[in-house]
């Protein structure tokens, strides 16, 4: 046997064991608690001891069980779900099911030899935490100053000539002053919620701070177009940067490579609009920064543009040229991690 698939759930564990021609051979379900992992771990070195395991949701449901079969010595590889799901379709089992499931992410396992290794807890894994409680908190933010503006269109007609917007502390510390004495629910709702933004602008700095101390001084730091949080999202979403082949490789997890889209004699390119989109949304911003105040990367996109590229194919030439600059200091920041260990 070469390979095993298992698919995570919140209760229980899908696994199926397949054949060297991709056959199912034995499939069993176990419990998704440490009991269940620990009965995993034993049947899979019974049925395929040097095989390869294959989990996806290796980073949600099935963290704990990828966890358990890497203590216990086994090779576990993280299965994308796209990839998996095309599979899917080659089963031939009527409708969809766990253990089809399993089988699917079985055989992409054996066929795929670049999948990448789970993601263990880490720094890494530390700051993406952190860097998702801040979006939250953000999140919320904004919902809180939506409805606060549509108090204060109530309350303060005109409110805008006090205040331009609700994110600085200074404007809103004069809303609360123009509210002050106003009677009425609407206007108690409305202290309340900028009191309630205090509070989650304290908590969004807090979170930052945290992920900054963690990021330290990163070499991503010394990147044009890169602050605290463009680095922390960048190192957030990339995990451990050993695991990408090559810079093209992490270039398509990001969605910066071009995807060829040439019929006949019409030879192009089209954007890609897969890969990890917090990537390359960081990817982005750094690009969109540089173009307005780094020298060589306006020389650069005037000379896409004088190659008849449109602004936002430009744009694109740059992140790409950009992703291999980040590939580099990642590894650089990956392998000074490991010195200081």
């Amino acid at each position: 046997m070469t390979a095993i698939g298992i698919d995570s759930h919140k209760a229980t564990l899908a696994a199926c064991a397949i054949d060297e021609l991709g056959a199912a051979v034995d499939e069993r379900t176990f419990p998704n608690d440490p009991g269940g992992h620990r009965d995993l771990a034993a049947w899979v070195h019974r049925v395929a001891p040097d095989g390869v395991v294959g989990v996806e949701g290796s980073a949600s449901y099935g963290a704990a069980a990828a966890r358990s079969l890497l203590s216990d010595g086994l090779r576990v590889r993280e299965v994308p779900p796209q990839l998996s799901r095309r599979e899917r379709i080659r089963t031939r089992r009527a409708g969809k099911s766990d253990p089809g499931d399993a089988l699917a992410i079985a055989r992409v396992t054996a066929r795929e030899v670049a999948l990448p290794p789970v993601r263990v807890a880490d720094r890494t894994s530390e700051i993406r935490l952190l860097m998702e409680a801040r979006e939250d908190v953000v999140v919320e933010a904004t919902r809180v100053r939506n409805r606060l503006h549509a108090d204060l269109v109530v309350l303060l007609p005109g409110y805008q000539a006090i205040a331009k917007h609700l994110v600085a502390e200074h404007h809103r510390r004069a809303i609360a002053g123009h509210l002050r004495g106003v009677a009425g629910v609407q206007a108690e709702l409305a202290r309340g919620r900028l009191a309630r933004l205090r509070v989650l602008d304290r908590e969004a700095r807090a979170l930052q701070a945290r992920a900054a101390q963690l990021v330290g001084a990163h070499p991503l730091l010394a990147l044009p177009g890169v602050g605290v949080l463009t680095a922390a999202r960048l190192i957030a979403e990339t995990g451990d940067i050993r695991r990408f082949r090559s810079a093209d490789a992490f270039a398509m997890l990001a969605g910066v490579a071009p995807i060829p889209a040439s019929s006949g004699q019409v030879q192009r390119m089209r954007l890609n609009r897969g890969g990890n989109r917090q990537l390359n949304r960081a990817l982005h911003t750094i690009a969109t920064v540089q173009a307005i105040h780094h020298p060589p990367a306006r020389e650069y996109l005037a000379r896409k543009v004088a190659e008849h590229k449109s602004e936002r194919e430009a744009i694109r030439a740059l992140k790409r040229q950009i992703v291999r600059t980040v590939f580099r200091l990642l590894r650089e920041g990956a392998d000074g991690i490991e010195m200081a260990a």
